[in-house]
């Protein structure tokens, strides 16, 4: 027999299927693409068999079960869904399923049942929705459901860039203020190399560890993925096919689909981490030995720039010298950034110019006054 605290979260969790299936199933209503209207259908269906599963719980632990009422918010969730179409409660609707599988996870009735797949399946739909709202299939799209797209972006420039900006402004700033400091060469040289090791070893470690952080957390999701799809491959069958309905397949031809996909193991895991958490089984996130020492070399390289002039030269002579080449490379790296913005490259070049030269600046300041004070 359930006591109080499990039987309040079953009245709990089935009010909020409830809910979840009155605003899927309004989403239905207003949805004028046939596709989507269907995916919105079967949504509230899962919800209402979730809703049900909570029902069977009560009346296990002896409660007299009646149907509840939608909550207000549901309600009002569904009259702007009816009002303003779907799009203006997706993200409402996301949440509530993110909030939904998190939940379940750590409940105990609701493990090997596929609740949390559920919920975690509806998330990366509705995610597929909202950037594809309404489109039919294109050119390619079966090779992408497949699994053998590739997406690329700029966040391997993205990184180098940022990686080299940082190393250079920060020990610009560092040599700059020793170097105002009044210190003599020798030491400002030192100090730069020290900060040079010591940011570049940062950086390294902590890339090193959010890299790896992410690849554990992958392989989790997908070592639960792989327990779901052993003991409920229906399931993640008619939410994978819901996916790809989602992003315009016909019905027949997404069942069609994640049936021909879940029928090898070793396939439809790959595919469920793909498309259900959006995870490449293959890379993980990449490795995280080759992101610290990526890190490591880029914050080396524009760190040692500030640095060079002190090798060769001694007095303002090298902090002239230091000074214009650091602005020289700011200048690059501004202009780099271009190629993600799409900014003018002057504009971007000046701006970090001015940036980097304001750092040094500050810090040059503050290290005339540390200087002057100690030696006062």
């Amino acid at each position: 027999m359930a006591n109080e605290e499990a039987i309040a979260r079953y009245r709990k969790n089935r009010q909020d299927e409830i809910d979840s299936a009155t605003v899927y199933r309004a989403m239905a209503e207003a949805e004028s693409h046939p596709q989507l209207t269907e995916v919105y259908r079967r949504l509230a269906e899962t919800e209402t068999r979730h809703a049900d599963f909570w029902a069977e719980k009560l009346e296990e632990a002896g409660v007299t079960v009646s149907t509840p009422k939608p909550t207000i918010r549901a309600r009002t969730l569904a009259w702007l869904a009816r009002r303003f179409g779907p799009g203006i409660v997706l993200s409402t609707m996301r949440t509530g399923e993110v909030a939904g599988g998190r939940e379940y996870t750590a409940q105990p009735e609701a493990k090997g049942t596929g609740l949390s797949a559920d919920e975690r399946s509806h998330d990366r739909l509705l995610a597929t929705i909202a950037e594809v709202p309404g489109r039919g299939v294109e050119g390619g799209v079966l090779a992408r459901l497949e699994g053998r797209h590739r997406a690329t972006s700029g966040n391997a420039l993205r990184a180098a860039v940022l990686g080299a900006n940082d190393g250079l402004v920060s020990n610009l700033s560092l040599v700059m203020g020793v170097a105002g400091a009044a210190l003599e060469s020798g030491a400002i040289l030192i100090t730069g190399l020290a900060g040079l090791i010591a940011g570049a070893g940062s950086m390294a470690m902590g890339e090193w560890l959010s890299v790896q952080s992410s690849r554990e957390l992958y392989q989790r999701q997908i070592d639960i993925e792989a327990e779901e799809l052993a003991e409920i491959p229906e399931e993640e069958e008619r939410e994978l096919a819901l996916i790809y309905e989602a992003k315009g397949l016909s019905t027949e031809q997404a069942e069609s689909l994640a049936a021909q996909l879940v029928s090898d193991e070793e396939t439809a895991l790959d595919t469920l981490a793909r498309e259900e958490l959006g995870i490449d089984t293959e890379e993980l996130g990449g490795s995280a030995w080759e992101a610290a020492g990526a890190s490591f070399v880029l914050f080396a390289l524009g760190a040692i720039v500030p640095v060079l002039p002190f090798f060769l030269l001694t007095g303002f002579t090298a902090i002239g010298a230091s000074l214009i080449l650091s602005a020289l490379a700011l200048f690059v790296i501004g202009a780099g950034i271009t190629l993600l913005t799409g900014r003018s490259v002057l504009y971007s070049g000046f701006r970090q110019v001015g940036i980097g030269l304001a750092a040094a600046i500050l810090t040059y300041g503050i290290g005339t006054l540390i200087g002057v004070t100690l030696v006062g």
